[in-house]
């Protein structure tokens, strides 16, 4: 398969290193386990939300995340993890208390498989009939509205995450500081891994305030000694069923909305357009939802996450993705880094997700200023305006039964409003023809 991938080429500029080119190997395997421990807060916290083995999860981000370098042929610089959007759908359709393993994990994958199926199937439908037709229905101002609200769907989370005060919140912000602090002074090496050493550093802190001077809740090392360093995770077959599918199959728009809008924000700080690898992205992501789904792993997408990074350290190589994927496939294997990661104090994840989280909505603007979206016109102020209210909010509606979050809702408004929107006069005026 020679033919079929880049040839990696070192980077001929220290600052920045774009998809076809290379750090070096050290730069390399360290950037691809920055981008694990940036994906690793929600893709842990994801599959415990509805009940799945986050080991599985973590597995099959990693298989996953391989299986989309491959399909795209390395090409895209972009992670798989744990997706957020089935999170109310398989509650509502498992009935899912909260707490413990979900005993209806199966009938959940059956239903996730048929999301990932029907994702696979728009995939190859744009690749057959090119990329127009979803241009049409998520233009620029829909996408970037779709991705900052799911930015800020998670937002919540992660200000929950810190805490209210005390030594853990401290903790927390002192995480957020040491990234601001490297990624606004530190070398150009340090910038490309500030996310990693900002959590070494602040979890030793955390270690020192809570165990050496019993401020904050103890981290419990004897987890660690429990657990063994290699083990097979727990994969279960999923169970198919009309109703799963008919409930958990409409995701697929979210995640062809959450996969559109992250190609063209990593477009957007590369200056290469992705527009001509969304059919082959697509197709990527389902196939990797419908594997994960198979062992008993929940839905997978492109995760904005990992845009924080990339905007950070400037370094878009699809090979860190791929030295990425490899590690999260060992850490799936090892029940004793499964134990290590999830050591990691919240506040001090949740900390450092308060400033990813920024620069995933900070992106989305940026693909707004990039294809002068029109401000000015009603026609997307409603769609945009109603889109971030819905994710911030977490506008939940149940309907006969169904019950549709907020990012669900928010991708909803902005499509729906968009296109009803959309036959005013000039509310299709080309912007880039504006002055």
């Amino acid at each position: 398969m020679a033919g079929w991938f880049p040839a990696w080429r070192r980077a001929a500029h220290h600052d920045r290193v774009g998809p076809d080119e290379h750090p070096g190997t050290f730069q390399t395997v360290l950037l691809g386990g920055q981008h694990v421990l940036a994906m690793t807060g929600s893709t842990v916290i994801g599959p415990l939300l509805m009940g799945f083995d986050p080991n599985v999860a973590v597995l099959f981000s990693g298989i996953g995340t391989l299986l989309f370098f491959v399909v795209t042929a390395g090409r895209v610089p972009s992670y798989l993890g744990s997706s957020f959007s089935f999170i109310a759908l398989v509650v509502a359709l498992t009935g899912y208390s909260g707490h413990g393993p979900n005993p209806d994990v199966a009938l959940a994958c059956g239903g996730i498989f048929a999301a990932g199926a029907t994702y696979a199937a728009i995939g190859v439908l744009v690749g057959l009939t090119g990329t127009g037709w979803v241009e049409r229905l998520m233009p620029p101002s829909v996408t970037g509205a779709i991705g900052a609200a799911i930015g800020l769907n998670l937002a919540p989370v992660a200000v929950r995450g810190v805490g209210h005060g005390g030594a853990g919140t401290a903790c927390g912000m002192f995480a957020l500081l040491c990234v601001v602090l490297m990624a606004g002074y530190g070398t150009v090496f340090v910038r490309r891994i500030s996310i990693l050493l900002s959590l070494v550093c602040a979890t030793f802190v955390y270690a020192v305030v809570a165990n050496g001077l019993h401020l904050a809740t103890p981290l419990d090392f004897s987890v660690l000694r429990d657990a063994p360093f290699l083990g097979l995770p727990h994969v279960i077959a999923p169970r198919f069923s009309a109703h799963a599918a008919i409930l958990l199959a409409p995701v697929a728009l979210v995640l062809v909305a959450e996969n559109l809008g992250h190609l063209k924000a990593i477009g957007a700080i590369t200056g290469h357009s992705l527009d001509t690898m969304t059919g082959r992205a697509f197709v990527g992501d389902g196939l990797a939802t419908m594997l994960a789904a198979s062992f008993g792993g929940t839905g997978v997408t492109t995760y904005v996450e990992n845009i924080g990074v990339m905007t950070l350290s400037r370094v878009y190589s699809t090979l860190t993705f791929a030295v990425a994927g490899c590690f999260a496939i060992l850490l799936g294997f090892s029940p004793f880094f499964g134990a290590l990661l999830r050591m990691i104090p919240d506040a001090v994840l949740s900390g450092l997700a308060l400033g990813l989280l920024g620069l995933i909505a900070a992106t989305m603007v940026r693909i707004w200023i990039e294809n002068r979206v029109d401000f000015t016109d009603p026609a997307t102020l409603f769609p945009v305006g109603v889109c971030l209210v819905a994710g911030a909010g977490d506008l939940t509606v149940t309907v006969g039964g169904v019950t549709l979050g907020g990012i669900a809702t928010a991708t909803i408004a902005a499509v729906g409003l968009n296109q009803i929107l959309s036959f005013r006069t000039g509310a299709r005026e080309d912007p880039h023809a504006r002055k």
